[in-house]
């Protein structure tokens, strides 16, 4: 890793999704977008910048951000889909917030690199199942089936909520705003 005060996040170069793509297509390049414009807003910041917290009492950031969407793809595209017995990243039992809470701003650089390497991941776990292929659920609720198609959904939703909050840290950060 470089020097922590050194190190900026790198330049996201965005694609926006295609239109008039089959649903397929349309569903991957949108959720594509939705993680580019989650690395845009960590763009140019600094690790310091990407631990700090917008607004008190909240502990968000925009590396907590990331974090969580790291434990997130997992879960729902390695997990779910795949399949896969693999652990939570960050958080545990007797830490739910750990993704959002256990920030250290000399590990920002290793973390974005994990999630890159987590969306890679969640890319190959879905790029062979059909849209209405059903999968079982790994949580609590193993009566709660859904197939493909309602992940790649609710992945979207979930990167836009955060996405709006990544829109508000990074405003409040340096006064960037954008999509």
């Amino acid at each position: 890793m470089t020097g922590m005060t050194m190190w900026t996040a790198p330049p996201i170069d965005r694609h926006p999704p295609d239109r008039l793509a089959a649903e397929r297509r349309a569903m991957d390049e949108l959720l594509d977008w939705q993680r580019e414009t989650l690395l845009s807003k960590c763009a140019g910041l600094n690790a310091e910048q990407l631990v700090r917290p917008a607004v008190a009492p909240s502990n968000l950031t925009l590396l907590g951000l990331v974090r969580h969407m790291t434990e997130v793809e997992r879960w729902w595209f390695r997990q779910h889909v795949a399949g896969e017995a693999v652990p939570e990243v960050y958080c545990t039992d007797d830490w739910m917030d750990a993704d959002f809470e256990d920030l250290h701003a000399d590990r920002a650089e290793a973390e974005l690199a994990a999630y890159m390497t987590e969306v890679e991941r969640a890319r190959a776990a879905a790029a062979t199942r059909d849209l209405d292929e059903v999968v079982p659920s790994r949580g609590h609720h193993p009566e709660q089936t859904r197939n493909v198609r309602w992940i790649y959904l609710h992945m979207i939703d979930e990167y836009g909520r955060h996405n709006g909050h990544a829109d508000l840290l990074r405003e409040a950060i340096d006064g960037s705003k954008g999509q």
